[in-house]
């Protein structure tokens, strides 16, 4: 079995550490191996199975202690094996010396090479893009890919849609790309997502851009609404006198960043105006024609 040296998969020089600087080097080294911040290394899943395995045991004291048993008798052989080798390299120098005058004594058979042999060859990578709504993305979904393979056949793949992807971010789907040559492995499929806006939000980095209809009556005397981001609604004061064209901003209520926290809500205001108005209503705004001043081609 071949033995991990986890204190140096986490970065940590010494094992004599505390629980808190085991945390913090799981999250620095979990942060920086990402597959998803990783998408050209293919050995980035293989470093954070390993991250989150030296996490686990040295995370528990109990186990800690059984594997700093192990480490410590590992670390003597491996400093054993280096005085054994640095003298190896010194009786290896004098050889070759005495080799120049003496000539070589000893019976060395030439090695062989199997001229059939052949490397390997990984196969080639696939690339791909999906368009998904922002609105099913913001929450994360599967979502059902058809793709055509070397042979001409269909192929069906389901592809996991973490919450919060950021547009042009990349999926890797391990494996699934063009067969490998020789024994080599399989290439890896990478999909690009496309997030599309809708109707009802548009995306800006990680801002969610809307829109407020507000009755004419509403933007001159104020009022209390609630307004609308993907998740949730949140009551706003829309003081008087506010304009179309005019923006408000509900800060933390947009797109999440990634990082646990999210950007703003930016609302455009439209005031619309009553197409079709009761007899009431034309004899109310009548009488605002004749006991009002304002007339905003004079402004």
């Amino acid at each position: 079995m071949v033995f991990k040296d986890y204190y140096k998969i986490l970065e940590l020089k010494t094992n004599k550490v505390s629980s808190e600087q085991i945390r913090n080097a799981y999250r620095i080294a979990v942060k920086k191996n990402h597959p998803d911040l990783n998408v050209e290394d293919r050995l980035a899943e293989e470093k954070i199975k390993d991250i989150n395995e030296a996490y686990k045991i040295l995370s528990d004291m109990t186990a800690k202690r059984k594997y700093d048993r192990i480490w410590t008798r590992n670390n003597i052989k491996s400093r054993q094996q280096q005085y054994r080798n640095e003298n190896k390299k010194s009786n290896s120098a004098f050889g070759e010396v005495f080799n120049m005058f003496f000539g070589n004594t000893e019976n060395v058979k030439p090695k062989k090479y199997n001229k059939t042999e052949k490397t390997p060859i990984k196969g080639e990578n696939i690339e791909t893009s999906i368009d998904v709504d922002i609105e099913e993305v913001f929450y994360g979904l599967d979502k059902k890919i058809s793709l055509r393979t070397v042979d001409g056949k269909m192929k069906i793949f389901t592809v996991s849609i973490p919450a919060g992807i950021h547009n042009g971010e990349k999926i890797r789907l391990l494996g699934q790309g063009k067969e490998g040559v020789d024994g080599g492995k399989n290439g890896d499929l990478f999909i690009k997502v496309n997030i599309k806006d809708n109707e009802k939000f548009k995306l800006k980095g990680n801002d969610l851009y809307t829109k407020l209809y507000l009755t004419p009556w509403e933007a001159a005397l104020g009022t209390r609404t609630t307004i609308y981001s993907i998740d949730e609604g949140t009551l706003v004061y829309i003081p008087e006198g506010i304009e179309s064209g005019e923006t408000l901003k509900v800060s933390g209520k947009g797109y999440k960043d990634g990082k646990g926290s999210r950007g703003d809500l930016i609302v455009k205001v439209n005031i619309m105006v009553p197409k079709n108005l009761s007899e009431e209503e034309k004899k109310l705004f009548e009488k605002l024609s004749t006991v009002s001043s304002f007339n905003p081609r004079k402004a």
